[in-house]
């Protein structure tokens, strides 16, 4: 069969944007000293340098791609694919800009999707105190494991069966220190196991406490900034980090006698992948994806067959997924990736379009000639991109020869470890924008991680260099060690001596076949 294997990859907006302020900083310097051109020039130096790696160890494991056809989701084809995506979602209202709970990287300062956040179990605290209730000389007990939290308490809730704390209902409770007056409200939501089984509601801070809040119709209050400093709603901890503030409102909440107890408590913490700091959910002005619709599709699509997962086993896995999905969160506060494609004139009206002069037409003939429109500074987060790859590399939205012959592909083969970010876009993005699935089969083989079984990075210092491997024990050995070590959708752990041992197995094949011929 005619196949095609373009070889290519993303430009990793965070990773490497990390890399190049990390470098600045050595420097003395940082991104916003340079400033946005002079950094982009810098990012693509980087990419010029380092990011080659891949395709060279691509190369000598003997990988038979169209290497004259290699892509990188920055090109300009590419680029071009993706504005033309982003407007044909805004003109189908199926991408808005607007307020909601995000995953804020006070580290990063930017945006972060829920599939670039680890939970790590770590220990922690359960902190008992008391909310008193207005006009009484009574207080409902609650527990929470981020004390600083309170400051953005809009109310308190209870089970609506719940015996203890059903007559509080409808009445008014005082957050702690500040004396903002909150209502008890009732919510099949609170688990009544949990702590005291009344919980404190803070909709700017908490994903769960945000649906909560939607549903009562609650005000949002955001106690943090961009660095995960208190902001003035916090009143006097205004200006402290959120740790910081932790302490001193406990301390505060202690000697006003408003304080139960503390007990040791397991928490599942959640960090950046890349930067690794504690993640701050916050409401944030963001562009988003109605990702119902496309993930309905996606559904349908391996419900009927037209896409086959192997193994079968992670059709529940993605399942489970789409059918809870939320909302995509695409915008990322970065410079280093596709600009988002909408400028904003001086009164807050905004214009999508694929290029500066198609938004300067629009504007003048909605508000006049003399218009100075400013582009979003926002970028798209980098899955954006690589969900449009099986048909953007082929030359998408033109209708080219390579389009028409070779899509829709037929395998797609990859990790399990990015079923959702990756193979799940490129399924949803496919049927929106061809109609067609971007794949027939997903075959999905595990992770290589070390001999101890331990995912590989520079700070355990467990990494194999492929290219050193080759080097010692020869290209035969390891490919033969990875073909034979791995079972589809399971991980592997590569031991050096096994290379060692495949390659004196491939020694005496050479041998034999050199003895017969």
């Amino acid at each position: 069969k005619a196949t095609l294997w373009v070889p290519g990859s993303d430009h990793a907006g965070i990773a490497t944007q990390l890399q190049v302020e990390k470098a600045l900083t050595a420097e003395g310097s940082s991104r916003e000293q340079i400033g946005r051109a002079a950094f982009i020039e810098r990012a693509w130096d980087w990419k010029n340098e380092y990011g080659g790696k891949i395709t060279n160890q691509l190369r000598r494991l003997g990988a038979s791609c169209d290497w004259e056809r290699e892509r990188f989701t920055l090109d300009e084809g590419l680029s071009r694919a993706v504005c033309e995506a982003f407007v044909r979602l805004y003109e189908k209202d199926l991408i808005y800009r607007g307020p909601r709970l995000i995953n804020w990287s006070p580290g990063l300062k930017t945006a972060v999707s829920d599939l670039e956040v680890d939970y790590s179990e770590e220990p922690g605290t359960l902190y008992y105190f008391k909310y008193r209730l207005k006009g009484a000389d009574d207080f409902i007990p609650v527990a929470t494991t981020r004390p600083e939290t309170i400051l953005g308490d809009t109310a308190l809730a209870v089970h609506p069966e719940d015996n203890r704390y059903r007559s509080y209902v409808g009445q008014t409770a005082l957050v702690p220190i500040l004396d903002r007056e909150i209502p008890v409200i009732a919510d099949r939501h609170v688990d009544r196991q949990f702590g005291t089984g009344a919980l404190k509601i803070t909709p700017g801070h908490d994903p769960n406490d945000y649906e909560i809040g939607q549903r009562h119709k609650l005000p949002i209050i955001s106690i943090l900034d961009r660095n995960a400093n208190v902001t003035t709603d916090g009143g006097p901890y205004a200006g402290l980090d959120r740790f910081s503030a932790r302490e001193r409102l406990w301390a505060d909440m202690r000697a006003a006698s408003l304080t139960i107890r503390e007990e040791p408590y397991t928490l599942k913490v959640p960090r950046t992948q890349r930067g690794g700091e504690i993640v701050e959910p916050m409401i944030s002005t963001q562009w988003f994806v109605s990702i119902n619709p496309l993930a309905d599709a996606a559904l349908t699509a391996v419900r009927t067959g037209r896409i086959r997962i192997t193994p079968a086993r992670f059709e529940k896995t993605y399942f489970n997924w789409l059918e809870n999905i939320r909302d995509w969160c695409i915008s990322r506060q970065l410079w280093w990736g596709h600009r988002i494609p909408v400028w904003y004139a001086p009164d807050g009206s905004q214009f999508c379009a694929r290029s500066e002069a198609e938004a300067y037409q629009q504007a003048r003939s909605t508000l006049g000639a003399d218009i100075i429109l400013e582009q979003d500074p926002d970028v798209l987060d980098t899955w954006f991109s690589s969900g449009l790859w099986p048909f953007s590399t082929l030359g998408w939205p033109e209708q080219t020869a390579d389009l028409n012959y070779f899509y829709p592909t037929a395998m797609l083969e990859t990790g399990y470890d990015i079923l959702f970010f990756w193979v799940a876009r490129m399924i949803m993005m496919g049927l929106e924008f061809t109609e067609e699935v971007p794949f027939r089969e997903v075959y999905l083989h595990g992770l290589v991680r070390d001999e101890h079984g331990r995912k590989m990075s520079k700070t355990l210092g467990n990494v194999i260099d492929p290219l050193k491997v080759m080097d010692e024990y020869g290209t035969d050995a390891l490919r033969f060690t990875l073909l034979t070590g791995s079972t589809p959708g399971n991980d592997m752990n590569l031991s050096l001596d096994r290379v060692m041992a495949n390659r004196n197995f491939a020694n005496k094949i050479w041998n034999a076949a050199r003895y017969v011929i």
